[in-house]
């Protein structure tokens, strides 16, 4: 598990950090989310005419996890403009393995051993460490990271559940899920209008080309993710995801030039030792 698929998941979690740091990177978030839900939902409509069905037992957990997604998108927005992303990152996917290893014992029978007990300690302290840094994470900022993280780990029991309810068809199942964003661009012409979608196409095309490639790296990331939990537990491959915090931290010091005082770096530290314990 940890060879091959634990290798990808870990470049996942490469990925998975660098399109949050594009995310963060932009001025206008909701825009920047827009546009790359834009590219993830283009690329699967474009797939699935050339991907198998997913076996039928599959079908709720592709449209609950699909909607949840969108969720997921507006809540990590959010927990954007309330915190950068060495603080808002690590929190919002530091409290996901502990969720998705209690919701995998509880919906798909996986067993929690001593490692992964020490592993959810570990995390549970890092969170704390995080949100107890003396004022500059303010108490609605870790709220709306925590309630990013509950989505995350939600939706990542039900992918688990149901890709393995696809009869082995991971990519039909990600590319079906991934339609389910074309919700987004409706949800943002509903609340900006028409002409605030369009007009950042000539108005700043960097960041509108950034978001575009930023959902292409997301889709990548995630569809690891989904194919790795076909055969690995899901409280594994989600605490191998969870290493992206570190990675997150790094993006954020050298490319966003983001401050990390040594308190945090200790804490993402403690977060990702206890990703790591979850995944062996």
């Amino acid at each position: 598990m940890l060879s091959y698929t634990g290798g990808l998941v870990l470049f996942a979690a490469l990925l998975h950090a660098s399109w949050n740091a594009m995310l963060h990177g932009n001025r206008d978030r909701f825009l920047s989310m827009t546009w790359m839900s834009i590219a993830i939902a283009a690329i699967s409509t474009l797939a699935v005419p050339f991907a198998p069905l997913p076996a039928a037992a599959a079908w709720p957990y592709i449209v609950a996890s699909g909607l949840v997604h969108i969720g997921y998108n507006a809540s990590l927005v959010r927990a954007y403009r309330r915190g950068d992303l060495a603080q808002a990152y690590p929190i919002a996917r530091g409290s996901s393995p502990l969720l998705v290893t209690l919701g995998a014992a509880l919906f798909a029978h996986e067993e929690i051993g001593p490692l992964h007990a020490l592993g959810i300690a570990l995390i549970s302290g890092g969170i704390i460490a995080l949100a107890l840094q003396g004022g500059r994470v303010s108490r609605a900022g870790v709220l709306a990271a925590l309630t990013t993280g509950a989505t995350i780990a939600l939706y990542t029991v039900i992918d688990g559940i149901g890709v393995r309810s696809s009869g082995g068809e991971a990519l039909a199942y990600t590319a079906w899920m991934f339609l389910f964003y074309w919700l987004m661009p409706v949800l943002f012409v509903m609340l900006r209008g028409l002409p605030a979608l369009w007009t950042p196409i000539r108005a700043t095309p960097a960041a509108v080309g950034s978001s575009l490639v930023g959902g292409i790296v997301a889709i990548a990331a995630y569809g690891i993710v989904i194919w790795a939990m076909q055969s690995g537990a899901m409280g594994t491959v989600s605490a191998l995801r969870e290493t992206s915090v570190v990675f997150a931290v790094l993006i954020g010091r050298v490319l966003l030039g983001e401050a990390v005082s040594a308190r945090r770096w200790v804490a993402c530290l403690v977060v990702a030792a206890g990703a790591v314990c979850l995944g062996l």
